[in-house]
Protein backbone atom coordinates (compact mmCIF):
# COMPACT_ATOMS: atom_id res chain seq x y z
CA UNK A 1 0.00 0.00 0.00
CA UNK A 2 2.81 2.43 0.84
CA UNK A 3 4.33 2.22 -2.65
CA UNK A 4 0.93 2.59 -4.29
CA UNK A 5 0.21 5.76 -2.32
CA UNK A 6 3.63 7.12 -3.28
CA UNK A 7 2.82 6.61 -6.95
CA UNK A 8 -0.43 8.50 -6.52
CA UNK A 9 1.40 11.56 -5.23
CA UNK A 10 4.43 11.25 -7.53
CA UNK A 11 2.86 10.19 -10.84
CA UNK A 12 -0.91 10.48 -10.82
CA UNK A 13 -1.91 13.69 -9.08
CA UNK A 14 0.62 16.01 -10.78
CA UNK A 15 -0.35 14.74 -14.25
CA UNK A 16 -4.07 14.04 -14.26
CA UNK A 17 -6.71 16.55 -15.34
CA UNK A 18 -10.35 15.89 -14.52
CA UNK A 19 -13.30 18.19 -15.22
CA UNK A 20 -16.98 17.94 -14.42
CA UNK A 21 -18.63 19.99 -17.15
CA UNK A 22 -22.22 18.99 -16.41
CA UNK A 23 -23.50 17.44 -13.15
CA UNK A 24 -25.69 15.08 -15.20
CA UNK A 25 -22.86 13.75 -17.40
CA UNK A 26 -19.68 11.79 -16.63
CA UNK A 27 -16.53 13.73 -15.84
CA UNK A 28 -14.00 14.38 -18.60
CA UNK A 29 -10.43 13.12 -18.21
CA UNK A 30 -8.25 15.16 -20.56
CA UNK A 31 -4.86 14.13 -19.15
CA UNK A 32 -3.79 10.83 -17.58
CA UNK A 33 -0.19 9.66 -17.13
CA UNK A 34 0.87 6.22 -18.35
CA UNK A 35 0.53 3.45 -17.31
CA UNK A 36 -2.57 4.54 -15.35
CA UNK A 37 -5.87 3.67 -17.02
CA UNK A 38 -9.44 4.89 -16.57
CA UNK A 39 -11.85 2.17 -15.49
CA UNK A 40 -14.87 4.28 -14.58
CA UNK A 41 -16.27 7.80 -14.82
CA UNK A 42 -19.13 9.11 -12.74
CA UNK A 43 -20.77 12.51 -12.71
CA UNK A 44 -18.44 13.81 -9.98
CA UNK A 45 -15.36 11.57 -10.00
CA UNK A 46 -13.12 9.29 -12.04
CA UNK A 47 -11.79 5.86 -11.06
CA UNK A 48 -8.32 4.91 -12.31
CA UNK A 49 -6.05 1.90 -11.87
CA UNK A 50 -2.36 1.02 -12.16
CA UNK A 51 -1.43 -2.31 -13.81
CA UNK A 52 1.12 -3.14 -11.11
CA UNK A 53 -1.56 -3.01 -8.40
CA UNK A 54 -4.55 -5.00 -9.70
CA UNK A 55 -6.37 -5.22 -6.37
CA UNK A 56 -6.96 -1.50 -5.80
CA UNK A 57 -8.13 1.66 -7.55
CA UNK A 58 -8.06 5.41 -7.00
CA UNK A 59 -11.27 7.41 -7.01
CA UNK A 60 -10.51 11.10 -7.59
CA UNK A 61 -13.17 13.80 -7.34
CA UNK A 62 -13.27 16.55 -9.93
CA UNK A 63 -12.45 20.09 -8.72
CA UNK A 64 -15.50 21.86 -7.34
CA UNK A 65 -17.55 18.69 -6.82
CA UNK A 66 -18.63 17.74 -3.32
CA UNK A 67 -19.04 14.26 -1.90
CA UNK A 68 -15.60 13.05 -0.83
CA UNK A 69 -16.25 13.39 2.90
CA UNK A 70 -19.65 11.73 2.65
CA UNK A 71 -18.26 8.78 0.71
CA UNK A 72 -15.53 8.18 3.26
CA UNK A 73 -18.20 8.09 5.96
CA UNK A 74 -20.31 5.65 3.96
CA UNK A 75 -17.41 3.22 3.68
CA UNK A 76 -16.69 3.62 7.40
CA UNK A 77 -20.25 2.53 8.19
CA UNK A 78 -20.26 -0.31 5.69
CA UNK A 79 -17.09 -1.87 7.03
CA UNK A 80 -16.27 -5.13 5.27
CA UNK A 81 -19.00 -6.76 3.18
CA UNK A 82 -18.66 -9.03 0.16
CA UNK A 83 -21.03 -6.91 -1.95
CA UNK A 84 -19.12 -3.65 -1.49
CA UNK A 85 -15.65 -2.27 -2.01
CA UNK A 86 -13.58 -1.06 0.94
CA UNK A 87 -11.81 2.23 1.57
CA UNK A 88 -8.10 1.52 2.12
CA UNK A 89 -6.79 5.10 2.18
CA UNK A 90 -8.17 8.63 1.80
CA UNK A 91 -6.88 12.19 1.48
CA UNK A 92 -9.15 15.09 2.32
CA UNK A 93 -6.95 17.82 0.82
CA UNK A 94 -6.64 16.14 -2.59
CA UNK A 95 -10.10 14.53 -2.36
CA UNK A 96 -9.30 10.98 -3.40
CA UNK A 97 -9.87 7.51 -2.02
CA UNK A 98 -8.02 4.25 -2.51
CA UNK A 99 -10.57 1.45 -2.85
CA UNK A 100 -10.48 -2.31 -3.15
CA UNK A 101 -11.05 -3.15 -6.80
CA UNK A 102 -14.14 -5.09 -7.84
CA UNK A 103 -14.03 -7.04 -11.10
CA UNK A 104 -16.95 -7.75 -13.37
CA UNK A 105 -19.47 -6.11 -15.69
CA UNK A 106 -22.06 -3.52 -14.70
CA UNK A 107 -25.63 -4.49 -15.49
CA UNK A 108 -25.59 -1.69 -18.06
CA UNK A 109 -22.62 -3.37 -19.78
CA UNK A 110 -24.32 -6.77 -19.56
CA UNK A 111 -27.28 -5.43 -21.50
CA UNK A 112 -25.08 -3.81 -24.14
CA UNK A 113 -23.03 -6.99 -24.61
CA UNK A 114 -25.88 -9.49 -24.41
CA UNK A 115 -24.60 -11.13 -21.20
CA UNK A 116 -27.28 -13.00 -19.23
CA UNK A 117 -28.15 -11.49 -15.84
CA UNK A 118 -29.28 -14.26 -13.46
CA UNK A 119 -31.87 -13.58 -10.75
CA UNK A 120 -29.20 -14.27 -8.16
CA UNK A 121 -27.50 -10.99 -9.09
CA UNK A 122 -30.63 -8.99 -8.29
CA UNK A 123 -31.10 -10.89 -5.03
CA UNK A 124 -27.48 -10.29 -3.96
CA UNK A 125 -27.82 -6.56 -4.58
CA UNK A 126 -31.13 -6.41 -2.72
CA UNK A 127 -29.52 -8.11 0.28
CA UNK A 128 -26.57 -5.71 0.11
CA UNK A 129 -28.87 -2.69 0.14
CA UNK A 130 -30.75 -4.10 3.14
CA UNK A 131 -27.39 -4.46 4.90
CA UNK A 132 -26.60 -0.80 4.16
CA UNK A 133 -29.97 0.28 5.58
CA UNK A 134 -29.15 -1.67 8.71
CA UNK A 135 -26.00 0.44 9.02
CA UNK A 136 -28.00 3.66 9.01
CA UNK A 137 -27.51 4.39 5.31
CA UNK A 138 -30.02 5.27 2.60
CA UNK A 139 -29.20 3.51 -0.72
CA UNK A 140 -29.42 6.21 -3.37
CA UNK A 141 -28.58 6.42 -7.07
CA UNK A 142 -28.51 2.63 -7.44
CA UNK A 143 -28.88 2.04 -11.18
CA UNK A 144 -27.47 -0.17 -13.93
CA UNK A 145 -24.09 1.56 -14.10
CA UNK A 146 -23.57 1.40 -10.33
CA UNK A 147 -24.21 -2.31 -9.76
CA UNK A 148 -22.15 -5.15 -11.17
CA UNK A 149 -22.08 -8.87 -11.85
CA UNK A 150 -18.68 -10.17 -10.74
CA UNK A 151 -16.63 -12.74 -12.60
CA UNK A 152 -17.83 -15.42 -10.16
CA UNK A 153 -21.49 -14.57 -10.73
CA UNK A 154 -22.38 -12.48 -7.69
CA UNK A 155 -24.05 -9.09 -7.47
CA UNK A 156 -22.16 -6.14 -5.98
CA UNK A 157 -22.66 -2.39 -5.56
CA UNK A 158 -19.82 -0.33 -7.00
CA UNK A 159 -20.86 3.24 -6.13
CA UNK A 160 -22.04 4.23 -2.64
CA UNK A 161 -21.19 7.93 -2.79
CA UNK A 162 -24.82 9.06 -2.36
CA UNK A 163 -25.82 6.70 0.45
CA UNK A 164 -26.01 9.55 2.99
CA UNK A 165 -28.60 11.52 1.03
CA UNK A 166 -31.82 11.65 3.08
CA UNK A 167 -34.37 11.90 0.27
CA UNK A 168 -35.99 8.73 -1.13
CA UNK A 169 -34.74 7.30 -4.40
CA UNK A 170 -36.70 4.88 -6.58
CA UNK A 171 -33.99 4.01 -9.09
CA UNK A 172 -33.31 0.52 -7.73
CA UNK A 173 -37.02 -0.19 -7.37
CA UNK A 174 -37.58 0.87 -10.97
CA UNK A 175 -34.66 -1.26 -12.17
CA UNK A 176 -36.04 -4.31 -10.36
CA UNK A 177 -39.44 -3.77 -11.92
CA UNK A 178 -37.90 -3.53 -15.38
CA UNK A 179 -35.91 -6.69 -14.71
CA UNK A 180 -38.96 -8.72 -13.66
CA UNK A 181 -41.44 -7.27 -16.15
CA UNK A 182 -39.26 -6.89 -19.25
CA UNK A 183 -35.91 -8.64 -18.90
CA UNK A 184 -37.03 -11.98 -17.40
CA UNK A 185 -39.86 -12.68 -19.86
CA UNK A 186 -38.15 -11.38 -23.01
CA UNK A 187 -34.35 -11.39 -22.64
CA UNK A 188 -33.23 -13.71 -19.84
CA UNK A 189 -33.37 -16.97 -21.82
CA UNK A 190 -32.28 -15.41 -25.11
CA UNK A 191 -30.12 -12.37 -24.28
CA UNK A 192 -29.23 -10.04 -27.11
CA UNK A 193 -26.88 -7.07 -27.25
CA UNK A 194 -28.89 -3.87 -26.84
CA UNK A 195 -27.56 -1.06 -29.09
CA UNK A 196 -25.86 1.80 -27.28
CA UNK A 197 -28.15 4.29 -29.02
CA UNK A 198 -31.18 2.56 -27.52
CA UNK A 199 -29.56 2.36 -24.08
CA UNK A 200 -28.75 6.08 -24.14
CA UNK A 201 -32.28 6.87 -25.25
CA UNK A 202 -33.72 4.85 -22.37
CA UNK A 203 -31.33 6.54 -19.92
CA UNK A 204 -32.29 10.05 -21.06
CA UNK A 205 -35.98 9.18 -21.19
CA UNK A 206 -35.85 7.78 -17.67
CA UNK A 207 -34.17 10.97 -16.45
CA UNK A 208 -37.03 13.03 -17.89
CA UNK A 209 -39.55 10.61 -16.39
CA UNK A 210 -38.01 10.91 -12.92
CA UNK A 211 -37.89 14.69 -13.15
CA UNK A 212 -41.58 14.76 -13.99
CA UNK A 213 -42.43 12.36 -11.22
CA UNK A 214 -40.60 14.55 -8.68
CA UNK A 215 -42.48 17.62 -9.89
CA UNK A 216 -45.75 15.81 -9.27
CA UNK A 217 -44.55 14.64 -5.85
CA UNK A 218 -44.72 10.93 -6.63
CA UNK A 219 -41.02 9.96 -6.56
CA UNK A 220 -41.24 7.77 -3.48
Amino acid sequence: MERFVELIYEELLPNIEVQSLDPHDPVVVSELPKPWITIGRGNYAVVVAHPDFPDRVVKLYAPGRNGWEEEVEVYRRLGRHEAYSECLHSDKDREFLVLKRLYGKTLYECLMKGVRIPKRIIEDIEEALDYARGRGLNPHDVHGKNVMMTSDGRGVVVDVSDFLKPEPCTMWRDLKRAYHRIYLPFLHDRPVAVPSSLMNGVRKGYRIFRKGRRLWGSDS
